[in-house]
């Protein structure tokens, strides 16, 4: 199976020297499995030719939001709409997640609640408690028609979500091991943007283990399972 990463942002120059970029991290999740893979930087402009591109896609993280003006945005959200109506299987992370919402119809926010970062408690449908590693303030606030939340905490109501059979998003970093996270926080951590105590409290926890291999799973699952006869 070929997998159409779409490369939404790129990781820290810092974290990229010791982890790859988003790409790779992803390749390294899934290393287990049968996948070929394609990257198309569409941060940069560099789009595919349409859903036919690749057997199913993954959109990635990002530094950007969702609702920001950014010329990659618009064609994005037209991809998404052209592979979710083309019937192929899709996941998004992270900002994928996000801006997968947005596509078809839901709103993402900054939330008033302010950042998750590090590890974090969700609860996952059939899996029950699942840690992984979050970097996020941008939330998905309003569903789109047709999704269903499968994971959720106090304090993202809306940490993971399904839409019919092809398209499975989360919104966080199953990707993100704990070196990942580290090193993350060594190269942002120090930044005003982040609440010291957040940080403090992410630096704690950065070595306790992370479920990103039970995520990974679930998406390779839901990326290769027969469809339902109709």
């Amino acid at each position: 199976m070929k997998i159409g990463i779409l490369q939404c942002g790129h990781t820290p120059e810092a974290v990229a020297r010791l982890h790859g970029d988003f790409d790779v991290m992803f390749q390294t999740l899934f290393a287990g499995e049968a996948f070929d893979w394609q990257v198309f930087n569409i941060v940069d402009m560099d789009f595919p030719s349409g859903p036919e591109a690749a057997d199913a896609w993954l959109l990635t993280g990002s530094r950007h939001g969702a609702y920001e003006d950014h010329a990659f945005i618009p064609p994005l959200e037209q991809l998404i709409r052209d592979i979710h109506a083309s019937g192929k299987r899709m996941l998004g992370i992270c900002f994928g997640h996000q801006i997968v919402a947005q596509a078809l119809g839901g709103r993402v926010e900054k939330f008033a609640g302010g950042w998750s970062v590090g590890r974090t408690a969700y609860e996952f449908e059939g899996l029950g408690e699942v840690q992984l590693n979050a970097w996020h303030q941008d939330q998905v606030v309003a569903l789109p028609q047709g999704a269903r939340v499968i994971g959720r905490n106090d304090f993202c109501a809306n940490a993971a979500l399904v839409y019919g059979d092809s398209i499975l998003t989360v919104q966080a970093h199953p990707e993100f091991s704990t070196a990942i996270i580290g090193d993350y926080l060594a190269a942002r951590g120090d930044d005003p943007a982040y609440p010291e105590a957040i940080i403090t409290a992410a630096r704690a926890t950065q070595d306790a283990p992370v479920d990103g291999d039970k995520i990974a799973q679930l998406m390779a699952q839901f990326l290769t399972q027969e469809r339902a006869p109709a």
